[in-house]
This record gives C-alpha cells, sequence and structure tokens, in this order.
C-alpha cells in the first residue's frame, strides 16, 4: 500500500554560485582579489626597485619580507580595532593607505630605509583591515556558505598572486618600476570606491565604547584566545602546517639547482603548490560534504607532508612536481576547520581573531624558509625538504577534536 504522506525534502548543497549570490560577500571577494593582486604586484615591483637602486640581494629579500613580520605585532596591539569600528570605513581606509603608499614610493625619491619603513608600517596596520573584511564574511555568510565563502577567498588569492606577479613582470618590462607601482596604486583605488560605494553602512560588531584603550583591550583578546585551549589548538593547526612546508618550498630552487635540473625546472616545482592547492580546493569545497570534511583533516594534513619526505630520495623534476603537486592538495584540510574555528571564538572578537590568524600565517610562513634554509646548510636541501615533511606530519595530532568550550571576552 502506497503511503499518502510526503517523503522529506533533502536539503540542497550549497554551492559556490549560492555564496557568490550574497551581495556583500561578492563586493569582499571582488575586492579582495584586487587588493591580493596589487599587493603581490607592489612587492614584487618595490623588490626589483630596490634592486636596480642599490645592486644588494639582502636590500632586496629584506623590501620583498618587509611585509610580512610587523603584521604579528599589528594583530596583537591592534587587533581588537576590527570589532570596534564600523567595517566599511575600517576597510576603505585600509586600501586607501595602501594606495598611497604605492603612490608614495612611486613618486617620492623616498630613502631605501625610509621605504622599508613605510612599508612596515602599513603591515602592521594590515592585520586590522583584513580582519574586518574576514569577519563581515562571517557576519554575511553562515553554515557551510562560510567555509565554500573561505574556499573562494583561498583559490582567488592563489590566482591573483601568480596574477600580481605576471603583471609586475610585465609592467616592469614595458613601463618600469615607478610606473608599475602607479598600476598598483590605481588597483588599490578601485577596491576603495568599491567598498564605499557598493557596501552597506553596517555597525561594529564589537564593543564600541570600551573604556580600555585599544592597545590594551588588544592585548587582553589576544591572551584570551591564545590561553584558551580549543581557540589556541585551532591556531596552530592552521599556522603550523602551512609553516612548514613553506619551508620546503624555500628550498626548492636550491633543490633544483644541486640535482642540475635544466633552466626553468624550478619554476616548474615551484607551480606544482598553488596548482594543489587550487585543484584541493575545489575538490574537498565543492564535493564533499561538511562532515566528511572535518573528518579529512588529519588525512589531509598529512598528505602535505608525507610526500615531501620522499625528497630525501633525491626524486626528478616529473617526480617531484608529482609530490609537490601532492602535498598543495593537502592543503585543503584547512576548509574542514574554518567551522570549528568560527564556533570556538567570541561572537565580538571575530575581526581580532581573524587578523591574529593571518598575520600569524605570513610570520611563520616567513620565518620557516629561513629555519628549514638553517637545516640546508649541513645536510644539502633534498634532507632538508624532507625534514619539514616530517614537521608537518608532526603536526596532525593539533586536529583531533577539542572541548568546545567558547572563551569569554576579554574586557
Amino acid at each position: 500500500m502506497a503511503s499518502t504522506g510526503t517523503a522529506p525534502l533533502t536539503p540542497a548543497r550549497t554551492t559556490y554560485r549560492d555564496v557568490l549570490a550574497e551581495p556583500r560577500f561578492r563586493v569582499i571577494f571582488a575586492t579582495r582579489v584586487l587588493a591580493i593582486t596589487a599587493d603581490s604586484l607592489r612587492i614584487s615591483t618595490f623588490s626589483v626597485l630596490v634592486y636596480a637602486t642599490t645592486s644588494s640581494p639582502l636590500l632586496s629579500g629584506i623590501a620583498f619580507g618587509a611585509g610580512f613580520l610587523p603584521q604579528a605585532f599589528g594583530a596583537t596591539l591592534l587587533g581588537s580595532l576590527a570589532d570596534r569600528l564600523p567595517p566599511r570605513g575600517l576597510i576603505t581606509a585600509g586600501y586607501l593607505l595602501e594606495c598611497a603608499t604605492a603612490l608614495l614610493l612611486a613618486l617620492a625619491a623616498l630613502p631605501i630605509a625610509v621605504s622599508l619603513v613605510l612599508i612596515a608600517l602599513i603591515a602592521f596596520l594590515t592585520p586590522v583591515f583584513g580582519g574586518a573584511a574576514n569577519a563581515l564574511v562571517a557576519r554575511s555568510l553562515t553554515g557551510d556558505a562560510y567555509v565554500l565563502g573561505r574556499s573562494l577567498n583561498n583559490m582567488a588569492s592563489s590566482a591573483a598572486q601568480l596574477a600580481g606577479l605576471g603583471l609586475s613582470g610585465a609592467a616592469v618590462s614595458l613601463l618600469g618600476a615607478r610606473h608599475a607601482l602607479l598600476a598598483g596604486a590605481a588597483l588599490y583605488a578601485v577596491a576603495a570606491c568599491r567598498i564605499r560605494l557598493a557596501l552597506p553602512r553596517l555597525p561594529a560588531q564589537g564593543p564600541t565604547a570600551s573604556p580600555a584603550s585599544p592597545v590594551r583591550a588588544s592585548l587582553a583578546a589576544t591572551a584570551a584566545l591564545l590561553r584558551a585551549r580549543r581557540p589556541r589548538r585551532l591556531l596552530l593547526a592552521q599556522w603550523l602546517p602551512g609553516a612548514c612546508v613553506a619551508g620546503a618550498e624555500g628550498q626548492i630552487v636550491a633543490y633544483a639547482g644541486s640535482q642540475g635540473f635544466a633552466s626553468g625546472g624550478y619554476a616548474v616545482l615551484m607551480a606544482c603548490l598553488p596548482v594543489g592547492m587550487l585543484v584541493g580546493d575545489v575538490l574537498v569545497g565543492r564535493m564533499l560534504r561538511p562532515a566528511t570534511r572535518e573528518r579529512l583533516v588529519a588525512p589531509l594534513m598529512a598528505l602535505m607532508g608525507l610526500p615531501l619526505l620522499l625528497f630525501a630520495a633525491r626524486p626528478g623534476l616529473a617526480a617531484g612536481a608529482l609530490l609537490l603537486l601532492l602535498a598543495g592538495v593537502g592543503f585543503a584540510y584547512g576548509l574542514g576547520l574554518q567551522r570549528p574555528f568560527l564556533d570556538a571564538l567570541p561572537a565580538d572578537a571575530h575581526g581580532h581573531a581573524f587578523g591574529l590568524l593571518g598575520s600569524g600565517t605570513m610570520t611563520l610562513q616567513g620565518v620557516a624558509p629561513a629555519l628549514f634554509g638553517a637545516l640546508a646548510l649541513p645536510f644539502g636541501p633534498p634532507l632538508a625538504m624532507s625534514l619539514a615533511g616530517a614537521a608537518t606530519v608532526l603536526t596532525v595530532p593539533l586536529s583531533r577534536r577539542g572541548p568546545t568550550r567558547v572563551p569569554r571576552r576579554a574586557a
């Protein structure tokens, strides 16, 4: 006998199209792509400009990395501002400051030391602006849409970095370094105008009239996040594996040279990690359900490190490219941590937490190549890359599920 009841409907799976249909996310996403392209263009072009001016590889390297380390201090000392100020004005101000910096570098004959200080100052403020944007994404998207939004941001970041590097090379060749910096300034200006005109005016998510100074509030909130077991574990789980892989990535050029690969072989190897990251984000973000993503965090973390262990056997170009591609796919483990990380945060500290997450990632991925580069001096690049893989595998226990207590907001 046929049932007369109505079968329950299975909820439709969230898609990237659903995520992009959210107007606020669409604005944040588009301007983020512009800004990351401009960042990549500015960083690489300024490094070229410094080398052309000084002929110093040391100063050129410092110019390339000057925008990374100060972010950790900015998140620690000023991160609370991401929650205490309205997001539209804060994000717009960030892009305008980036625009002004690129204009000064292009048009003013600043001493190298002054230019480096200027870049470091902007990097110091970056976690405030970036934290506000990421917190707004969390306010605009819920459930699996939030995870797919983060996936889209990851893919856009990889593509925009590659586009910025390519644009930098073309612009420097055709226009010269200073005019290439002007192109970056134009991209920042477009992003600022888009935020100001297309993003609605929204209130700050955190307390706007806290009696504590921004520095005191930021230090207290950072301490609260790092004291709480679950947020601390989830921060470390997102910081450390990528940093270890970055340590191996920093040895790719030396590895290619030590193995006698043909000219350009190192570029093939370096391209495999971001390509693998794109593939992993698409496969894990689009094809797997939320619960499956979270169950696969540990295996995917292991996938980041295990292929790197095999570099101790000195694989050839094709085998090395395949190993790095697989390691890149493993980066999709982060998608399985997005919802637990968001759930572990106090609602009025999202901006600060995301700023801390981003700045810690940048800082550790800047420090790790130096650490594993030091190991390569006595042991050689192949073994240093293998040791980076072993360190990555040792981070897998950070994926275990912990208590669900949410830390209290610090005063």
